[in-house]
């Protein structure tokens, strides 16, 4: 499977790469060798090596692991790598359903890391430190929005910034983390209406004496109705969604100890939703990567 994922994406890369002028190695070759070492959960030190690919898959040339960190960082690379992810959302009609749920996965990393970029806050279960994965999820295999931050940015921040972002319209199912009354302000302009149970600190009623958005009243009124109780169960879906990403092999695993700093982090959380979505075409719909 490892040599199908790479196959995939680094074809997509390559048609959706922009000419590179001055430089040696383009981005698509950079993101190839990149995409190679995530698919097998090695650093890029090991994908520099020839010796860590087969004969009929080696590049010509190989970047050497200095100039894969440096092009990695640049700006360039990370608008393919977007490129390659927004075509594959294309390709698996992420924006034809109508209920999403919006929640975050803990990335944490051991207590004892040095990484100036990680946040303590709450994770799974417990305080811990490291990252956190915010996602909006509908019916396919990745994420139809995402962000990363350190794990002490608040949910409902990321929400704020993920949900104007987001194609269609339709439902979006969140824990009572998210009943606040701005969120549901912006669903509403993006399209949306949010579900949300009432966060236990706001009493029986809820609703105090301050004006409640008209989406916010709306959730309390659907989550009273059979209709949006059945709706709101929809919501456990998102520990499917995220157990597949992190437990399929070669998946979105605990942070390895060579992955740190922000920016390696995010190309690493990036590349390996991309090859969940390539996953799931290569096994369920292959015609649709018959690309050039």
């Amino acid at each position: 499977m490892e040599r199908e994922l790479w196959r995939t994406l680094y074809r997509l890369a390559v048609a959706l790469d922009i000419p590179w002028g001055h430089w040696r190695y383009s981005t698509a070759e950079v993101l190839g060798v990149y995409f190679w070492a995530v698919v097998h959960d090695r650093p890029t030190s090991w994908a520099a090596n020839p010796g860590a690919w087969p004969d009929d898959l080696r590049p010509a040339w190989l970047p050497p692991q200095s100039t894969l960190s440096r092009r990695l960082r640049q700006p360039a690379t990370v608008e393919l790598m977007t490129a390659v992810e927004q075509h594959l959302v294309t390709l698996l009609a992420l924006g034809q359903y109508l209920v999403h749920i919006v929640d975050a996965k803990a990335l944490p990393v051991s207590k004892v890391s040095r990484d100036p970029d990680i946040g303590y806050g709450r994770g799974t279960g417990a305080f811990q430190q490291g990252y956190k994965l915010y996602a909006i999820w509908s019916g396919g295999p990745m994420p139809l929005a995402w962000g990363l931050a350190p794990m002490n940015v608040s949910e409902k921040t990321m929400a704020r910034r993920l949900i104007p972002t987001m194609p269609g319209g339709g439902y979006l199912l969140g824990d009572p983390e998210y009943d606040a009354n701005p969120l549901y302000d912006l669903a509403t302009a993006a399209g949306f209406q949010l579900v949300a149970k009432k966060r236990k600190d706001r009493g029986r009623g809820g609703l105090g004496h301050r004006r409640q958005s008209p989406g916010r009243l709306r959730s309390i009124e659907l989550l009273s109705t059979k209709f949006g109780r059945a709706l709101y169960n929809q919501r456990n879906a998102i520990e499917c969604r995220f157990g597949t990403l992190t437990s399929t092999g070669g998946g979105l695993a605990p942070l390895p100890a060579w992955v740190r700093r922000f920016n390696r982090v995010r190309h690493w959380v990036q590349a390996k939703i991309l090859a969940a979505g390539a996953r799931w075409l290569i096994l369920n719909e292959p015609q649709k990567l018959a690309f050039a």
